[in-house]
């Protein structure tokens, strides 16, 4: 394989997106474990519609392969790695709200093999109904501000240097750390020291840790982002405000 003319064979990859391209074809966003994040080219992929084959699908392992000699490739085979499982309601959406991110956030061609595995658990958690879908988001977005880079310090005072006391109550500046509270323990970003070392032991066993961790974690993607919104996160709060129970963003 050379710079000119790249061959990929049977890459474990992930569908994160796809869009029209020309009267049949398509272009598609993957999430790959050994390249990272990909956008190829599909021809023919679709005839009069926008579904894609079976092997073509998001939220299910596929072996896909390549050709490229720039930054997008042409599409040359694709097997699905397992019977489709798909996703519905609110877990669906979640599924897309981390889609989005991956998509936001992760530069091209940029391999992050044990983020890769992180998502491939999530989306397993996600087809369990068993699974607590909450639970599982919270610690795929932590495992994807470590993995670039972007981790929070859960363990330590950011002023004094010393651990995180259970007990106390902190608040926590994204740049900067975590600091006690002495008096009124109020804000948006002030968390029980116990909600902090939970998400560092990426634990998460209760509720109140959970939705701690969401706060917490949703703010800081949103420095990440930004300024840049996430239109699932949108759809989500509607879905949310007319009874739904999705737990994504």
């Amino acid at each position: 394989m050379t710079a000119s003319a790249r061959r990929v064979q049977l890459e474990p990859a992930f569908l994160l997106h796809h869009y029209p391209w020309r009267d049949s074809s398509r272009i598609l966003e993957f999430f790959t474990r050994a390249h990272g994040r990909v956008s190829v080219f599909a021809r023919a992929a679709r005839r009069g519609s926008s579904a894609l084959p079976a092997a073509l699908q998001p939220f299910g392992e596929t072996l896909v392969s390549w050709s490229a000699r720039g930054d997008a490739g042409q599409l040359t085979g694709a097997e699905r790695v397992r019977p489709a499982a798909f996703l519905a309601g609110d877990r669906l959406m979640s599924g897309f709200y981390v889609n989005e991110l991956l998509i936001k956030l992760l530069p091209r061609h940029d391999p992050h093999p044990a983020l890769f595995d992180a998502y491939a658990l999530l989306v397993s958690r996600l087809h369990d109904a068993a699974a607590d879908a909450a639970r599982a988001l919270r610690l795929f977005e932590k495992r994807l501000l470590d993995e670039l880079g972007w981790g929070l310090d859960l363990e330590h005072d950011a002023g004094d240097g010393r651990p995180i006391d259970a007990e106390r109550a902190y608040r926590y500046r994204i740049d900067g750390g975590a600091e006690a509270v002495d008096g009124v323990a109020d804000g948006p970003l002030v968390f029980r020291g116990a909600s902090l070392l939970s998400l560092a032991r990426e634990e998460l066993a209760d509720p109140r840790s959970i939705a701690d961790a969401r706060r917490l974690l949703r703010a800081a993607l949103d420095q990440c982002l930004d300024g840049r919104t996430l239109r699932t996160r949108e759809v989500l709060l509607a879905m949310r405000a007319h009874g739904g129970s999705a737990s994504g963003g």
